[in-house]
Order: structure tokens, then sequence, then C-alpha cells
């Protein structure tokens, strides 16, 4: 109770600044599972690199433990992303499961309470085009929300300025069917933090249309439906590109502030891989009143569209300050980043007034 107080009383000295932030109209950098391309994703160094490196917010994506503790896991499969395969005393939870209706193998959170977690180390999960983030493999632990809500507010008093949280619920429908919903206890979790409001540092998104709708009903915090390729897992009838119509946009406001779609619908390439002009989403979601916020913004050769890449190594850095650039002029409110300190610097670069 004594750090929950401590938590809340911390974020309350910080809300005017988060008012004050809001009013300057700069697109928020969102540090996409921390610095993901810095340090070993969903930890708490990587939340802490996101910070240095100028972000606005953290996003943790969240999955239950066996015993009903959120923790940051990309997904709740966590062979990729800790050591768990080492571990001889956990071999026999190794299983397949149908999630999402894909059908998946490897070790799962939900049959993992919280202490056995913790005897877990993470790791690097994209090796092969982030070398140099194994040299903190087996280094940091699975934090808890609660851990990164504490961050978020120890940071923001330490720097002065406001680090706001976005989680996102993962396989929301998924954990409900099971057993572990996940709505009450991130909700219960972000007010008891001190985040009940509009106007407070915090966003929660989702996939899923059901779980939105619901939390809509628990909380005033701001909501952002995701968008993918296909369907909601919830929804095997409507199709996001349904949903990203100004139809389906106003259909959305009704329970959500905005959208984070994949950053294809909003500057999409051609089959060569080079960029294509602007489509209309961003002014299609600000006439139904929603933000824009896209994602996944990465560095690496690998990702970037032909025309910004610099020479032919995948694992080489290209010219990610002009597709930052090129986001930022087509008028998104945000948008999500591996490289925090990347994304920072090329909207200095945008606007530096």
């Amino acid at each position: 109770m004594r750090i929950l107080l401590a938590m809340a009383i911390g974020l309350l000295a910080v809300k005017a600044a988060a008012a004050a932030a809001a009013t300057v109209g700069q697109p928020i950098i969102i540090g996409h599972r921390g610095a993901a391309g810095e340090r070993p994703e969903h930890t708490l160094e990587s939340y802490r690199t996101a910070i240095a490196g100028g972000a606005d917010f953290i996003e943790p994506d969240l999955v239950p433990t066996k015993d009903g503790v959120l923790v940051a896991r990309h997904e709740n499969e966590i062979g990729g992303t800790t050591d768990v395969a080492k571990h001889p005393e956990f071999a026999a939870r190794h299983a397949t499961k149908t999630i999402d209706g894909a059908s998946i193998t490897g070790w799962f959170t939900e049959d993992f309470t919280l202490a056995e977690l913790k005897t877990l180390r993470a790791r690097e999960r994209l090796p092969a085009l982030r070398p140099g983030n194994t040299a903190w493999d087996g280094k940091f632990d699975i934090p808890t929300f609660a851990e990164i809500l504490a961050l978020a507010n120890s940071e923001s008093a330490r720097t002065g300025r406001t680090i706001g949280v976005y989680p996102e619920t993962k396989h929301p429908s998924y954990f409900a069917a099971i057993g572990l919903p996940l709505e009450r206890k991130l909700v219960d979790a972000l007010a008891a933090a001190g985040y009940t409001k509009k106007t407070d540092p915090a966003f929660i998104q989702s996939f899923e249309v059901a779980n939105l709708k619901a939390l809509r009903k628990m909380t005033g915090l701001r909501l952002i439906q995701l968008v993918d390729e296909g369907h909601p897992a919830d929804d095997a009838v409507t199709t996001y590109d349904t949903m990203m119509s100004p139809a389906g946009l106003k259909a959305i406001a009704l329970y959500a502030d905005g959208i984070g779609p994949a950053k294809s619908r909003i500057i999409p390439r051609d089959a060569a891989g080079r960029s294509l002009a602007p489509t209309s989403l961003v002014a299609d979601a600000h006439a139904a009143g929603l933000l824009v916020h896209p994602y996944t913004f990465r560095s690496e050769n690998y990702f970037l569209p032909v025309e910004l890449r610099r020479g032919d190594d995948p694992k080489a850095h290209g010219d990610a300050a002009a597709e930052y650039r090129m986001f930022f002029a087509a008028g998104v409110d945000g948008l999500f980043s591996d490289f925090a300190d990347e994304a920072f610097k090329a909207r200095a670069q945008a606007r530096p007034d």
C-alpha cells in the first residue's frame, strides 16, 4: 500500500506537466516495448533506455501469470524472449496451444507463477538483426506491470518531465476464456497508480474490439484500437479494412479515442518495397475525432522502405529519420518506435520550435 500511495502522490505532482505537454501539439514518441532496438524488449532496462532517449510514453504488452499477476511480454509464449529452455525444472511445461486460432508451441506465462517467472532471464528476440543486444542476454528479469508503473513515476519525478504509460492487452479473449481476464486487473492497477481520467498520461490499446468496449465502461482513460491485417480475434466477420473506412472509423469513435494502425496503412509500399503516396487514413480518422498512432518504426534496413536503405546489410541502419519526417508530415499524432532516441531527434528536426 505504501508503494502504491507513493506512486499516486508522485503522479499527482506531474499531472500539471502532463496537461501542459498535451497542449504543445507535438506527436508523441512511444517507446515500443521500451527501446527494443537497443536492449532486450520488455525489460526495465529497455524502458529506462527509451526514457533516456526522449520517449513520452513507454509501452508494456501485458499477459497474466498463473496466479493472475500482469507481466510484460510481447506474447504469452516466452521461449523466444527468455532462457526458459535452459531450465530443466520447467521442461514439462512445454506445450502446444491454440491462441487466437493459431497453433503455438512453447512455454506460456499462464502456466507459471510470478515467483517462477522471476527465476527466468530475458534475451534478445531478434538476435540475427540485433546481435548487439545479445550482450544483455541473461541480465534482466521479467517485470511486472506494477514495477513498470513505479518506474514511470520515479523517472517522471527524477527527470521533471511526464513519462506516460501505454499498455496493451494481449489476447484478451483467450485469457478470459481460460479464467484469467485482463481488464479489471489492468484498470485497478492503473487507478491505484493514479491513472483514471482522459487527461492522465496513459492510453490502453488492443487489437480486439469487445475488450475495448468493456474497458470503456470501466475507465475514463483514452483507448486505442490497434489495426492490422485480417480481422480482430474476437470478430470473425468484421475486417480491419472495413474498420478503416470512414464509416468504420466513426464506429470506432463510439468506444475509443484513437487508432494504432500498421504504418503501411498510412504510407503504403509498392511491390518493390518503395514508399507510395500517403493514403487518406490520417485525415479520415481525424475527421472522426480519432488520434492516429502508427506502428512500428525501426531503423534497420530490413524494416525500411527501399529508398531509405543504406547498403545491403539488413542489420545496418538506414535513413530512419527520413521515414519519421514522412509520417510527421502526414499528420500522425504519435508513433511507436524501437529507437526512441532517433524518433525524438527526428521530431526535434521536424519542429525545431
